[in-house]
């Protein structure tokens, strides 16, 4: 698991999100010009029923090479704010804040995937991103998004606060799909700098979106580039209805379900919104239902 020549891919996993992170899992391979060479890193909840997802995934994915590592939640429990929405606030949420001391040290770099998105291209193209000298992580970013607004008026308002991003142009990014140097993580100790800023929204209300402020808050403006194509987020609608959205301008390497609605949970409504359609081929844990319709 700790080859330097494999793509390392990080995923949570838990039973509510399990349909798509199995999809997420089949897109990658089959669209990887060497799935042999990658290695997963599931994180679940320290109290899910581990032997039912490895037993999933190894049923479905018999030649995976994969390593489950159980997260303890209750370290990030007592930090959580309410958000806008109630499935933002799940403690797996904020695994991501850990990866670099949940996953073995002899990890350098990593792929971190949400599980409500598919690829459609190969996974060596994103994980091969240049960091250049100094960035820990590259992601796809938005400048055009209204970013004064993933912060508070009580935020903005203050004269030490708002200076936060002085020096940087910092603009928004998708928290869902990251490459990450975890060398330089653990170096510049990046889980406690998140943490402190979570430590202080308990104390003053500065943020109202979940896991995505802090890290914005410690890396926008500082991250590596990732063309659009690799994150092609907000098909789940926005975090109130979850209404249909059409795809960005541009050419797609990844589909990401960001927002309310699901793909799976809409498909068994029978409510689909059309791109749901190009999840559907990817869902391997269909219920009786769909199969049947």
């Amino acid at each position: 698991m700790c080859s330097h020549q494999a793509v390392h891919v990080a995923m949570t996993l838990d039973a509510a999100y399990l349909r798509g992170s199995m999809a997420a899992i089949l897109s990658v391979l089959q669209h990887s010009s060497c799935p042999q060479n990658i290695r997963f890193h599931f994180i679940p909840s320290s109290t899910a029923n581990h032997h039912h997802l490895r037993l999933t995934i190894s049923r479905s994915f018999p030649s995976l090479k994969f390593q489950i590592y159980p997260y303890d939640s209750s370290k990030v429990s007592g930090l959580i704010s309410t958000s806008i929405r109630s499935a933002l606030d799940c403690p797996l949420n904020y695994a991501r804040n850990y990866l670099a001391n949940l996953l073995p040290p002899c990890l350098s770099r990593v792929v971190y995937l949400d599980s409500d998105l598919v690829l459609v291209d190969d996974i060596a193209k994103l994980a091969a991103t240049p960091l250049g000298d100094r960035s820990v992580l590259a992601a796809p970013e938005y400048c055009n998004a209204n970013f004064t607004s993933y912060f508070t008026p009580t935020f903005w308002s203050n004269p030490t606060l708002s200076l936060t991003f002085a020096g940087r142009k910092a603009c928004y990014f998708n928290t869902g799909v990251m490459v990450i140097d975890l060398q330089r993580w653990r170096q510049g100790d990046y889980t406690t700098k998140i943490i402190e800023w979570m430590e202080l929204q308990k104390r003053m209300r500065i943020y109202e979106l979940g896991s995505l402020p802090p890290f914005l808050l410690v890396f926008a403006g500082n991250i590596a580039p990732v063309d659009h194509r690799w994150n092609q987020h907000g098909l789940g609608g926005d975090n109130y209805r979850g209404l249909c959205r059409n795809l960005h301008p541009g050419p797609v390497s990844l589909l990401h379900w960001s927002g309310k609605g699901k793909p799976w949970v809409r498909l068994d409504a029978n409510r689909p919104c059309p791109l749901d359609a190009l999840w559907a081929p990817y869902d391997l844990l269909q219920t009786p239902f769909a199969l049947e319709s």
